[in-house]
């Protein structure tokens, strides 16, 4: 198996976790990502003894695939639990309150089982981007940045990929594990026509804003991990989550780290997140500094036909050579999602490389 090549294209945690199961089973992976660095939207920040994230925070308690990557990269003991528990709605005169998974209904996220919210949220010691860190240092060489893919062209049994450099690499079989509408790409100029479908998975913007507040310029008592506004409710701010109480080692003493999701703004993001975060939580002081976190194209949402798409996909892949799709925008969304379906798409090569 050693000399079979595996290209994987996209060097998130979906790509980082298909390029450790190929190590592990004896193939050479090549990852490919186009930025300049990896993790895509796993993106943790550290300053001033702050922990901050541009991305997800963390992961249910009950999923095990994160877990299991953390313990076989090595850093099994930096996982920890969340603290506070239970969330709350901001109705325009107080907060509220809320069941298990109302916070996240009101948010229109689906999908998550009562009993697996009740659990709770894991995270790390360091923040979410531990483990795509952890996974890089394993990976060592394999992995490369800065080397996005313009095309793929089937050559003998394998693949070649021309990079955007005009590098051409040859592989005996492919994983695309990017955003779908860069597999879409990739797959539809191989002639397998139901991957065109791809192009139309809507990715839903993202922008968050993490402040740095004194713990005495904070009047309000914060009681669990967050809040929602209720539709209708106020402008822009949908959520808060109060990162430094939901998670050990989020803030330095002395001091508390918001972080706020807002809805599309015109002007300055913080300064928005600031003035409508200050009559709520009772804020008397100025945050002693701002990130803001923008993703044109975040979190996928899948169309009801979504899974037979996918699948008729894989039915045309299967007479090519080794070919896998995966990531958010193929198997579902959340980190252990696609950690799931980056090791499951290593599994299909593998078998099919024999």
């Amino acid at each position: 198996m050693g000399s079979k090549r595996v290209g994987v294209i996209g060097g998130g945690i979906t790509g980082l976790a298909a390029a450790w199961d190929l190590t592990q089973a004896g193939a050479a992976p090549v990852v490919l990502e186009s930025a300049p660095r990896t993790g895509g939207v796993i993106v943790t920040e550290r300053r001033d003894g702050f922990i901050l994230e541009g991305g997800p925070d963390g992961f249910l308690a009950t999923e095990q695939d994160v877990q299991g990557l953390a313990r076989e990269v090595g850093i099994g003991d930096r996982l920890v639990d969340q603290l506070a528990k239970g969330s709350f709605v901001w109705t325009g005169t107080r907060l509220e309150s809320l069941g298990t998974g109302e916070a996240a209904a009101l948010l229109g996220i689906e999908g998550q089982a009562e009993g697996a919210l009740s659990k709770g949220f894991r995270s790390f010691a360091g923040g979410m981007g531990e483990i795509v860190e952890a996974a890089v240092a394993r990976l060592g060489a394999t992995v490369r940045t800065g080397c996005g893919v313009a095309s793929l062209r089937v050559v003998d049994r394998g693949y070649q990929a021309r990079l955007t450099s005009g590098e051409t690499v040859e592989f005996d079989g492919m994983i695309c594990a990017g955003p779908a509408w860069v597999t879409a790409r990739l797959v539809t100029g191989l002639g397998v026509q139901p991957a065109r479908e791809l192009e139309k998975v809507p990715y839903y913007p993202s922008l968050t804003v993490s402040l740095a507040y004194r713990t005495e310029d904070v009047g309000a008592q914060l009681e669990g991990t967050g809040f929602v506004s209720k539709p209708g409710v106020g402008g822009a701010l949908r959520a808060c989550t109060y990162a430094s109480l939901k998670y050990p080692g989020r803030a330095p003493a002395g001091f508390l780290l918001l972080r706020a999701f807002l809805s599309p703004v015109e002007g300055d993001a913080a300064t928005a997140a600031h003035a409508e975060l200050s009559p709520i939580l009772a804020i008397s002081g100025a945050p002693a500094w701002t990130r803001v976190f923008h993703w044109g194209r975040g979190l996928p949402r899948y169309q009801p036909n979504h899974g037979v798409q996918v699948a008729a996909i894989r039915e045309q892949l299967a007479a090519h050579p080794p070919l896998a799709i995966a990531g958010a925008g193929i198997d579902g969304t959340g980190v252990s999602a696609c950690v799931a379906s980056g090791r499951a798409a290593a599994r299909a090569i593998l078998q099919r490389l024999g």
